[in-house]
């Protein structure tokens, strides 16, 4: 994005979604159109602070908007459009561009509301699993969900859940939790989970919920306010389950001569972390854990974490599966405010199951937006058509559809543009897809059929609105022509001026030569200035300084000298200097072989006075950046006369009146 930030116009958050029905052309160059509604657009989302719109202004900018499109349309005329590198990285930024305006934001800002809503809440929920896949068959799904109807009758009638759950439940960890996932918080749990968890009142049981896994019989445990984030450090000695007794004593008895130690000193901790834990990550950050909150640590760390009251408060020792822990609590943050965790709730939302909430809702749209047609009766002709056994093996091919031709669905919009998916697209798509199962597995080749059916669908009305967007959204429109425009203007540029400007040193020296008068020293003085930390030490050294002797006393002397203590007795610091450029300077009289004393609140300072310069030209090295900076303008001016001469430029000053 750096390239488009140095040459494009300023982003902003207006909203344009369709052009004036009059839309007369108000610039013209080399042939080439530039609307009102164009130009009037990009005008006002870069002139948001001007609260009235003056002529000057405008003409000011459209001077500046002419120079970029000339050099637009020279990279054009010069191919720079046509590279792969260009359309590689034009493409890059389209799809990051594109993005915000295939989500439905109503739906989207509602399940960010929802999820915060939910953070301020640990719930602590048990389930039973019955596993089956997305993809299964319709009998096999209705098995795995009566099954779970029946798990859930036998709890509802008295059963202990957790005793069920280690019978039947398919999740592995149910044998030793009994089902239980302790306390968690929203956006750690798949959606679904999470929404059947969270409508749940205390000891409740839910309806088989079904998630990726298969389905789920949950029971809510416990619903609290959220703790919030904090941050520990720890001291950790490692002792494994498979320890024998003696080597577990030995390490508990590690542990509490480490606590004692801390008892006595707990500034040590620290220092005790760094030299004792076994936790070498931590350890060389003074025993530092990065933030976590509910459902991060295993449940007897995370409870002593949460069980300290103040920061700076210490633990006992406690065990976990990993060994013994002492904790000391850093920082306890509450949750945030809406406001502050807006942009990481979305990121979250966006990559979490819930965001098909999201894309259901633009396919929708899409559909009612251009008038959208659907024959599913010709996908059901598939059913007829496609085995089991072909399917698996990958010998299903289009030629056994040529007798389906007939259209699926179509996308019409009101300007004539449309889009048609027939049988024959879609047997071809068969064909194509192998599915991702082993041989012999039995599939559920209608869901199969169904789940490529929609896929193709979503896919095809997204691609339709895509196409489309230039022609409904001008501000779409326009933000994809600028960074078109900005990646070129940036490529050209460099060549032209920035680039150049640093490569052509024989261009630069003639520069410089030429405009050497804009590059002069002023009366300057060179000055050494010793900085005392008080004021006996500034007699001492102005002592050592007045004292005539043979050899003068160099500076590193000096600071031997002084700084035996201390490297902050004394410091010294040697340059040339012009009126304005140091204090202490300007307060010095400006006379060789001078030394000045100066007190102020920051200290005490002697300056030498070494020497003075009148007024000189100053050499290119010690003024390259700017030379440099102003052969670029320099180029660049020469570079637009040039174009101007090239293109013919046309402006309708009467067009141009009604930018307002």
């Amino acid at each position: 994005m750096k390239k488009i930030g140095l040459i494009t116009l300023i982003l902003s958050s207006v909203l344009v979604t369709s052009a004036q029905k009059t839309d007369p052309v108000l610039l013209t160059i080399d042939g080439k159109t530039v609307s009102l509604s164009e130009f009037d657009a990009i005008f006002k989302k870069n002139n948001t602070k001007e609260t009235v719109i003056t002529e000057e202004s405008v003409n000011e900018y459209l001077d500046l908007y002419i120079k970029f499109k000339l050099k637009v349309r020279e990279a054009e005329v010069l191919g720079y459009d046509t590279s792969a590198a260009f359309k590689q990285e034009l493409e890059g930024y389209r799809k990051q561009l594109i993005q915000p305006y295939l989500t439905d934001r109503e739906v989207s800002e509602a399940l960010i509301q929802e999820a915060y809503e939910r953070m301020k809440y640990d719930v602590n929920a048990s389930h039973i699993l019955v596993n089956v896949d997305q993809n299964a068959l319709a009998k096999d799904t209705l098995m795995a969900y009566n099954k779970a109807l029946k798990i859930r009758d036998r709890i509802l009638k008295g059963e202990d859940f957790g005793t069920v759950a280690m019978e039947v439940s398919d999740d592995p960890s149910s044998k030793t939790n009994k089902g239980n996932l302790g306390y968690f918080n929203a956006l750690h749990m798949v959606y679904p989970f999470e929404s059947a968890t969270y409508n749940l009142k205390v000891g409740e049981i839910s309806m088989p919920v079904r998630t990726r896994f298969g389905y789920h019989v949950i029971k809510l445990n416990d619903k609290r306010t959220a703790r919030g984030t904090i941050k520990v450090a720890h001291i950790m000695i490692q002792a494994s389950k498979e320890l024998d007794d003696a080597a577990l004593a030995t390490k508990k008895q590690r542990i509490d001569e480490i606590y004692a130690k801390i008892l006595a000193d707990n500034t040590q901790f620290g220092e005790m972390a760094q030299q004792f834990s076994d936790d070498k990550g931590s350890a060389s950050r003074n025993g530092e854990l990065p933030p976590f909150g509910t459902g991060k640590m295993v449940p007897e760390f995370e409870e002593a974490a949460y069980a300290l009251q103040n920061d700076g408060d210490i633990s006992k020792p406690v065990k976990s599966d990993y060994g013994w822990h002492i904790i000391k609590r850093i920082e306890l943050t509450p949750l945030d405010t809406y406001e502050n965790l807006y942009q990481s709730i979305k990121s979250k939302v966006s990559r979490d199951s819930r965001s098909n909430k999201t894309q259901e809702a633009v396919i929708a749209k899409i559909k009612a937006e251009n008038n959208f047609k659907e024959d599913i009766a010709r996908r059901d002709d598939f059913y007829k058509i496609v085995t089991a056994d072909e399917y698996l093996k990958g010998e299903w091919t289009a030629a056994k559809a040529t007798k389906l031709t007939k259209l699926m669905f179509g996308f019409y919009a009101n300007d004539g543009q449309k889009f048609e998916y027939n049988q024959q697209d879609f047997a071809k798509l068969l064909e194509l897809n192998k599915p991702k199962v082993k041989p012999n597995t039995e599939i559920n080749v209608i869901g199969e059929i169904n789940r490529l059916y929609k896929n193709v669908l979503e896919e095809k009305a997204l691609a339709f609105k895509e196409e489309r967007l230039p022609i409904t959204n001008l501000e779409y429109k326009l933000l994809y022509q600028e960074y078109r425009d900005g990646i070129l203007l940036f490529n050209l540029t460099d060549e032209k001026v920035w680039s150049k400007a640093i490569t052509d040193s024989a261009g630069l020296e003639n520069f410089f030569k030429t405009n050497q008068d804009k590059y002069k020293w002023n009366r300057r003085a060179e000055v050494t200035i010793y900085k005392c930390s008080d004021e006996a030490t500034a007699a001492n050294v102005e002592k050592v300084l007045t004292k005539k002797t043979k050899t003068p006393i160099t500076n590193d002397e000096l600071l031997k000298m002084f700084n035996k203590e201390s490297q902050l007795t004394l410091t010294i610091n040697e340059g040339k200097f012009e009126k304005g450029e140091n204090a202490s300077v300007d307060a010095t009289e400006w006379k060789k072989g001078v030394l000045h004393k100066i007190t102020s609140p920051k200290g005490v300072e002697l300056v030498m006075v070494k020497n003075i310069f009148e007024s000189e030209p100053k050499k290119l090295n010690e003024v390259k950046g700017l030379v440099t900076s102003d052969y670029q303008n320099f180029l660049e001016k020469e570079w637009v006369n040039e174009l101007k001469a090239k293109y013919k430029v046309e402006v309708d000053k009467e067009v141009l009146k009604q930018v307002k």
